[in-house]
């Protein structure tokens, strides 16, 4: 399996400066909402509330704030109607990249996302015209010094497909059903996870020119500011 998307990787860094934004919490919190109106309020029949919920507290998101997001799913507050859209695109030379948003207004959204695109030589693809370049797959980050032999045997018994060191941060990649088992794993040895989530892992890599990068540093940096989009993704190497 080829590895994860280097961007991914330094998305995930600088995820504590971005948290301390507003539009920050506003997309955690869509996130519980949508995780609540799928499965209900209970985080302990809803692992994908949990994964919302913890990934919020870490963001140092008021209880409060999450307590809301919560019944907002439920029903027991009012509320505008968010939906989960999957853009598919091109970045310059054709570096592909898979974009979530959590949206209120589709129409605006995908203008604001094809605008952004073309503005950096890409543009917006068809349904399935990027997908099959990537798997999508649980990936759950564990600091690399706290990962010993015997933890990474008992990792991969318990299904890990792949465990990919890359300097301070390890990736354990698996099934996107098996991510609660592994995530309990993690936690029965003592570590504590960096984060766990469902990813789009790309097939192959591909490696643009350096004035094509320099134009996808840009284009990341806008799809980072951009509040309707909560995860993006590309093959580049």
């Amino acid at each position: 399996m080829s590895g994860h998307s280097k961007w991914a990787t330094t998305k995930r860094q600088k995820a504590v400066v971005d948290a301390k934004r507003a539009s920050a919490f506003t997309r955690l919190a869509h996130a519980i909402t949508i995780a609540a109106r799928e499965k209900g309020g209970n985080m302990e029949m809803n692992f994908s509330l949990r994964l919302a919920a913890e990934k919020a507290r870490s963001a140092n998101m008021p209880k409060e704030n999450i307590e809301r997001a919560i019944k907002r799913g439920t029903g027991e507050l009012t509320g505008e109607q968010i939906e989960e859209v999957l853009y598919e695109g091109y970045g310059p030379e054709g570096v592909a990249l898979m974009i979530e948003t959590l949206t209120n207004n589709r129409n605006r959204t995908v203008s604001e996302i094809k605008h952004i695109l073309s503005k950096h030589g890409g543009a917006l693809g068809t349904a399935g015209s990027v997908l099959w370049m990537f798997d999508k797959k649980s990936v759950i980050g564990i600091p690399t010094n706290a990962l010993s032999d015997e933890r990474e045997l008992a990792l991969i018994e318990a299904g890990a497909e792949d465990i990919q060191k890359n300097g301070e941060e390890t990736t354990i990649i698996t099934s996107l059903e098996n991510l609660k088992s592994i995530k309990d794993v993690v936690e029965s040895l003592g570590i504590a996870p960096e984060f766990a989530e469902h990813d789009y892992i790309p097939k192959t890599n591909v490696t643009p020119s350096k004035t094509a990068q320099e134009n996808l540093e840009k284009l990341f940096g806008e799809l980072d500011d951009y509040p309707d989009i909560i995860n993006y993704y590309s093959n580049n190497a």
